[in-house]
């Protein structure tokens, strides 16, 4: 296999070291970003000996080799991490049930913190349990409800913290018809309350259907299935809302949209997803993910970027096959976890870099053509993932469960994946790829990112510094300006059609991010990881409409962020980040 010398930028070989590389017992790396991809590609590709004892894996360990060291494609942490070592946990996503037992609960507190330990995060949906008070008949006493017991989780996921693993990440979502919901979505009011822990309620048609129509909506105890209180559905949007503007929390699930594209209802039904809200999934079930990074798919042609989709088709389906392996090579948790997903087969192919792409085609994010070549992208990115799959289920056969499936029923169409499409946030894997993360726009053109080293790793976009300094406007005192200011539409000495292609997140309008994350949503067969940006001015009332928006245009949940509305965010502009970025090599 040959080596090459991979173009990691500073930040992305520093991730590297603190998050993924092997380490030696004094903690010091024990191999080179080279060595961590070639550990990844060699042991993927041995899946094909399952299906073919005369398969040439080391023809595909080169070909996925050069996926991963050209930062074409990443696929999720776990795999990152544990791939080829005695770990081999290589899943980011799982969904764990809780039923109304302290049995079944404190069971799902146990595996979950062998998923955590493993590398994984945890979606559960604590709508099962009884509210609060309701009565205990084994003790004759009174239950502490859901919101109880959503707090030990989150103590507990503090405890495998502390362990030194991979920090745990888990998704809490209760029914907007549970009794406890109004507690639930201001259960994160005080920062720094249930820190591990997003949040989301679970809409409904019928709750939204109330609201649209001024009308009383009732909540129901799921242990006797009665009405035990009746809210005036818009005061209960009104909390949601409210509380989403205040601090970004709750989210919100559209629960009837995403089982109407469940491809096995007949296996159960998703009321739980990933903690990112990406990867609805049935309890028991785990799904592989991966990022296509666009920002490489294109190719120059007289002296201008396009898109070169014969190699993006080659990507995505080498991208199909090495996911689909990932599966087999996978060390599962739970034997339970193990067979529902083997029995699925779900995967998860996305996109990042997607900002990058629309800056290098030299289209602005908020622009009618951005729409354009986001329905182009998206239908294209499905339909080859799609073909991938059906290919694969040629050779291999389709997912075990298929004949119980949509597909079966339906349209025949034979699948070796029961989902094939996803898009994820690829936080710390776009670091890596040294690209935008996701579908987002640029957050900032310079910023730090607080995650991994105390300080944050502070970024300034390296296109926006290439531009400046070949037009002749590039100058420490510019950057030291953009820095503060994060957008450079209100910067003097820019030329106008520059600005219009280096658009950022405080830059496009709420509506304009839930027509990106739709459009994406019509082709994904998943969910879409999107946050919808507001500026710190933005009122309640502005959040209202977006929630609104999301749900009449087929989305199938939304995030919203007020800027500042929280203490420590992930990203954030600050002037400190000056001196750090001025003259770095990116």
């Amino acid at each position: 296999m040959t080596t090459k010398t991979i173009p990691l930028s500073p930040n992305g070989r520093l991730v590297l070291e603190k998050r993924y590389l092997k380490k030696d017992t004094s903690g010091h790396p024990a191999e080179s970003p080279e060595d961590m991809f070639r550990r990844i590609a060699k042991n993927i590709a041995s899946a094909d000996l399952l299906y073919n004892k005369k398969a040439d894996i080391v023809s595909l360990a080169e070909q996925f080799y050069d996926l991963l060291s050209t930062l074409r494609f990443m696929p999720n942490s776990p795999t990152l991490m544990n791939a080829g070592r005695d770990l081999q946990q290589l899943a980011a996503c799982f969904v764990l049930p809780i039923d109304d037992s302290i049995e079944s609960i404190f069971d799902t507190v146990k595996h979950a913190a062998l998923i955590h330990k493993s590398g994984g995060g945890t979606g559960f949906s604590f709508s099962h349990i009884r509210p609060k008070n309701d009565i205990v008949s084994s003790s004759s006493g009174r239950s502490s409800g859901p919101l109880s017991f959503l707090r030990v989780f989150n103590e507990a996921t503090e405890a495998i913290n502390q362990g030194g693993f991979r920090r745990g990440a888990n998704m809490a979502v209760l029914r907007v018809d549970h009794p406890d919901i109004v507690d639930f979505i201001h259960a994160k009011r005080t920062e720094g309350t249930l820190t591990n822990f997003n949040i989301s309620v679970g809409i409904t048609d019928a709750f939204m259907q109330a609201v649209e129509q001024n009308q009383d909506f009732p909540l129901i105890n799921p242990r006797t299935k009665t009405v035990v209180k009746i809210l005036h559905a818009q005061e209960l949007f009104a909390h949601i809302v409210q509380s989403a503007w205040e601090n970004g929390e709750p989210g919100i699930l559209f629960l009837d949209t995403i089982n109407a594209a469940n491809p096995t209802p007949l296996f159960g039904e998703i009321e739980g997803t990933n903690p990112c809200g990406e990867q609805p999934l049935l309890p028991y079930e785990a799904c592989v993910l991966g990022s296509i990074n666009l920002s490489k798919m294109v190719a120059l042609e007289k002296g201008r970027y396009k898109v070169d989709w014969n190699h993006f088709e080659k990507v995505i389906k080498l991208s199909v096959h090495f996911l689909d392996n990932v599966i087999d090579m996978n060390k599962y948790p739970l034997p339970q976890i193990e067979h529902l997903t083997k029995g699925n087969r779900k995967i998860g192919l996305g996109v990042m870099g997607y900002a990058d792409l629309l800056i290098k085609l030299e289209i602005p994010y908020n622009s009618e053509e951005a729409i354009q070549i986001t329905d182009k992208l998206m239908s294209f990115l499905s339909q080859k993932a799609n073909e991938a799959s059906m290919k694969l289920a040629e050779e291999r056969g389709v997912f075990p469960n298929y004949q119980k499936s949509i597909y079966a029923q339906k349209n025949g169409t034979q699948y070796r994946n029961a989902t094939r499409t996803t898009i994820a946030p690829s936080g710390t894997i776009s670091i890596i790829a040294n690209c935008s993360s996701g579908i987002e726009p640029l957050f900032a053109l310079a910023y730090i990112r607080h995650v991994l080293v105390e300080d944050g790793l502070s970024e300034i976009h390296p296109y926006f510094l290439e531009m400046a300094k070949k037009q002749g406007f590039y100058s420490e005192k510019l950057i030291e300006g953009i820095t503060k200011e994060g957008s450079i539409q209100n910067i003097k000495g820019i030329p106008e059609d520059t600005k219009k292609i280096f658009i950022t997140a405080q830059d496009v309008s709420p509506e304009y991010h839930v027509k990106i994350q739709s459009i994406c949503q019509k082709y994904i067969d998943s969910g879409v990881s999107k946050t919808i940006n507001f500026p710190k001015e933005a009122t309640v009332d502005d959040v209202k409409k977006v929630f609104l928006l999301a749900y009449k245009s087929g989305c199938k949940g939304i995030t919203v962020y007020r800027d500042k509305s929280r203490v420590s965010q992930v990203l954030s502009i600050e002037c400190t980040c000056t001196k750090q970025l001025v003259g770095k090599d990116y």
